[in-house]
């Protein structure tokens, strides 16, 4: 028998007992729950059980356009989800031009007190984000205060309950959570770029914002068309923590997106068999969208992410 061919094997096996928990952890979480997918064709109501009596076959999707207020219903929600995240991608350059100017910073101290400032909130949920929120924005908030105070108004300006700017305040909440977490990519990328590149700029006179021009931005954008690519892929996938929150009854046609709308399809009006189905239709549509994203990184990039 070969010893390097068993050794070989053995190495695999030690390999792959590292990464089981990972899959284990992905069947379950990821997996598993996909088996609630068949309640989509089923007329279930809680707490009876679902018996092949409640078969209904493809009637929740139709009912999905058959109906026509629940149809007005779906386009105010996908507007709203477009909405939000075509702000979101259309603003992902930010966390890249963030940590190029944070990693100019020479004072190393000062970097990392940005650094950890800016990184910090995305470890803070969204209900204690909306509690800050509703004490500093609130009808007796700390803003209402100062201004009514200052003799600017005369009676206080309900800032969470304005639907006209939701769009535009959720996406300055999203952003002052996530910007110093998502710059961690890109300050990686940057920490990879030899720097024999900079030397020879700098030889070559190169001022700092040329350096930064011609040397760190070309170098990470690949890794920013990569996480492009997967954000347009996600592009119906808001999530709903901070959108559950953030919601009331004065705002709620403008901040309902599509993750919410399915929660509260199955938790408000008890619709499972409906939600399941359109969170059906969602991932579906996010798979096409993941695929149409690789398609155009091999056309644009020459690879794929995939």
């Amino acid at each position: 028998m070969n010893p390097f061919r068993n050794k070989r094997k053995l190495r695999g096996y030690k390999e792959f007992l590292y990464i089981l928990p990972f899959i284990a952890l992905v069947a379950v979480f990821a997996y598993y729950p996909l088996y609630g997918w068949i309640y989509a064709f089923f007329d279930y109501r809680p707490p009876q059980p679902m018996t092949m009596d409640n078969f209904v076959g493809l009637k929740w999707f139709k009912s999905l356009v058959q109906n026509q207020v629940k149809v007005n219903q779906i386009l105010v929600v996908i507007r709203n989800t477009f909405a939000m995240s075509g702000i979101t991608i259309a603003t992902s350059w930010l966390p890249m031009i963030f940590a190029i100017f944070l990693n100019e910073i020479r004072f190393m101290p000062f970097r990392k007190f940005v650094q950890t400032i800016t990184t910090i909130p995305n470890f803070i949920s969204w209900v204690l984000v909306y509690s800050v929120a509703f004490n500093i924005f609130n009808s007796t908030g700390m803003v209402n205060h100062l201004l009514i105070s200052m003799g600017l108004i005369t009676k206080p300006i309900l800032f969470l309950q304005a639907s006209d700017h939701v769009w535009l305040t959720q996406w300055l909440w999203l952003t002052w959570k996530n910007l110093g977490w998502a710059a961690i990519m890109y300050i990686a990328a940057i920490t990879g770029i030899d720097e024999e590149l900079y030397e020879a700029a700098k030889v070559d006179g190169a001022t700092r914002m040329q350096r930064i021009r011609f040397i760190t931005i070309p170098s990470i954008l690949p890794t920013y068309f990569v996480l492009l690519m997967l954000a347009i892929a996600s592009f119906l996938s808001n999530g709903m923590e901070q959108y559950y929150v953030f919601q009331n009854a004065f705002n709620k046609n403008s901040i309902q997106v599509l993750d919410l709308y399915v929660f509260n399809l199955a938790m408000g009006s008890g619709s499972y068999s409906v939600s399941t189905a359109l969170s059906m239709l969602k991932s579906v549509i996010s798979i096409v969208l993941l695929c149409v994203a690789n398609g155009i990184s091999k056309l644009v990039r020459g690879e794929s992410f995939l």
